[in-house]
């Protein structure tokens, strides 16, 4: 759901009263990514909290999800070259496992910077699609281990809800295994 690969943390019940629901929630760019895509209802879904959902334990916390519910979506740099990741909000990325997916010989965090020009959405609030410019999308196919999932509606403080398999759908991702391994 987000840039930051917080492995850690636990669900807990949200506040009834804390947050608001409906079209105004998610960011007004990806409101507009949404209706364009067929899928205007969901910015009717997405949920806003007065209390940022910047990594997935905050967002799970605000939601009352597990950790794994989340859909974090993450920036990397593959020889350069922009890549966006959709990873379950318990798991973290093996970026060897990145490489081996995507064939390419360096993989790195992208910067701040690069995140808000290639999606168009700050760190923390960066949707699974909906972004400025088309990138290469992987999803890890732990996401489809739940009915649904919670992502990032644009902004820190928005998310809603997708099945995975839609999600998956729309951001046009590639199915892969890049989570880290237990030991």
């Amino acid at each position: 759901m987000t840039t930051t690969d917080d492995a850690s943390g636990s669900a807990a019940t949200p506040d009834a009263t804390s947050d608001s629901a409906g079209a105004g929630a998610a960011h007004p760019r990806f409101a507009a990514a949404l209706g364009e895509l067929g899928l205007g209802d969901l910015a009717g879904r997405a949920r806003r909290f007065p209390e940022a959902t910047r990594t997935a334990t905050e967002a799970a916390a605000a939601i009352g999800c597990e950790l794994s519910q989340i859909c974090k979506s993450l920036i990397f740099a593959a020889d350069g070259v922009p890549v966006l990741v959709l990873m379950d909000g318990a798991s973290r990325v093996d970026l060897d496992r990145v490489r081996d997916a995507l064939g390419a010989e360096k993989v790195t965090r992208a910067k701040a910077d690069v995140v808000r020009e290639t999606t168009g959405y700050a760190i923390g609030g960066v949707p699974p699609f909906g972004h400025r410019t088309r990138t290469r999308v992987l999803a890890d196919r732990s996401l489809l281990a739940h009915d649904v999932v919670w992502a990032a509606a644009g902004t820190p403080y928005a998310v809603f809800p997708m099945e995975p398999k839609d999600l998956v759908a729309t951001a046009g991702a590639t199915l892969v295994d890049v989570r880290e391994r237990s030991e």
